[in-house]
């Protein structure tokens, strides 16, 4: 009896929770690099294949979540700032987790064969299994490099989006994954310097919890100088020009400065002004990677060098 009036009285599903199941935040980068790789690139695609490539991508990157999320349900139901996901808030259970991911890994892929090219599609069915089974099942829970290595899937976009329309990878492509790839330890790391409890209580060794706080703004640190030559190669290249290179070195020499603003405190410091800096550089770094794709957009309309 107890059983049947806890079934009457579990929240319902709404039409939104299988959107949450998508990451719809996480997908919005997905598209926009995706859309700027594609756009960018020196192959001139018909918008209406363009605009299916990015759906799909963008598709491929939604099923990425989905099987995330029904992986990760059991700790998800443990941090405080994931217990509200549709799994373990149980609007949705996990076995319609997984099959949506993987209805729509499948469905991404072969359209997005069908619409651009199978390189293209390939490389989206790598991504995916990147980072539904190497980061999600692998690594998140066995390394405190989870996130640099893992974060090579949140990197690929661009060079698919590229793929989609020369079939292949270029310099330019791997610059723009660079992009991401260094940005994303940085972060991800600022965010986890005042969310450490959170993995702590999840046993997710993120490197805060493995190594500490102080470790952490070193590494945090070091990262800002090793992505800046990236993002500013990337000036240098045929996708290039004098608007990027404005804009890619003001925002490198903010996000420097960032990273030595954490490395220089205490962790005494930060508990006392409630982790201000970590908190000011990790909102730093969300306008960091949007300004740098729009100001390669911005530079491809106008012309580069």
């Amino acid at each position: 009896m107890t059983d049947i009036n806890a079934y009457e009285t579990a929240p319902e599903a709404q039409f939104g929770d299988y959107v949450a199941l998508l990451k719809p935040r996480v997908m919005s980068l997905v598209v926009f690099t995706a859309f700027v790789g594609l756009f960018v690139a020196p192959i001139d695609v018909h918008p209406f294949i363009a605009f299916c490539s990015v759906l799909f991508i963008a598709l491929g990157g939604g099923a990425s979540g989905a099987l995330n999320m029904w992986y990760d349900r059991d700790i998800d139901a443990v941090m405080n700032r994931t217990q509200s996901r549709p799994i373990p808030s149980g609007r949705v259970e996990g076995g319609e987790a997984l099959g949506l991911g993987l209805v729509l890994s499948v469905l991404s892929v072969m359209m997005l064969g069908l619409v651009a090219n199978w390189f293209a599609a390939g490389f989206l069915a790598f991504t995916i299994f990147f980072y539904a089974v190497v980061y999600t099942v692998w690594l998140k829970r066995w390394t405190p490099q989870n996130i640099v290595i893992g974060g090579a899937a949140g990197a690929f976009p661009p060079m698919i989006g590229w793929a989609c329309a020369t079939g292949g990878i270029t310099l330019e492509s791997l610059l723009m994954f660079a992009l991401v790839f260094f940005w994303t330890p940085p972060h991800f790391w600022a965010l986890a310097l005042f969310m450490k409890e959170d993995y702590h209580k999840a046993g997710v060794p993120m490197l805060t919890v493995t190594h500490g706080r102080p470790v952490t703004r070193r590494h945090i640190f070091a990262y800002t100088l090793v992505l800046a030559p990236f993002a500013l190669w990337l000036g240098l290249t045929s996708i290039g020009g004098p608007l990027y290179m404005a804009v890619a070195v003001v925002l490198n020499a903010a996000f420097i400065h960032g990273g030595w603003r954490i490395l220089r405190r205490s962790e005494e410091q930060a508990v006392a002004d409630g982790y201000a800096v970590e908190r000011q550089v990790f909102k730093l770094s969300l306008y960091y990677l949007f300004l740098h794709f729009l100001a390669l957009l911005v530079q491809s309309w106008i012309g580069g060098w």
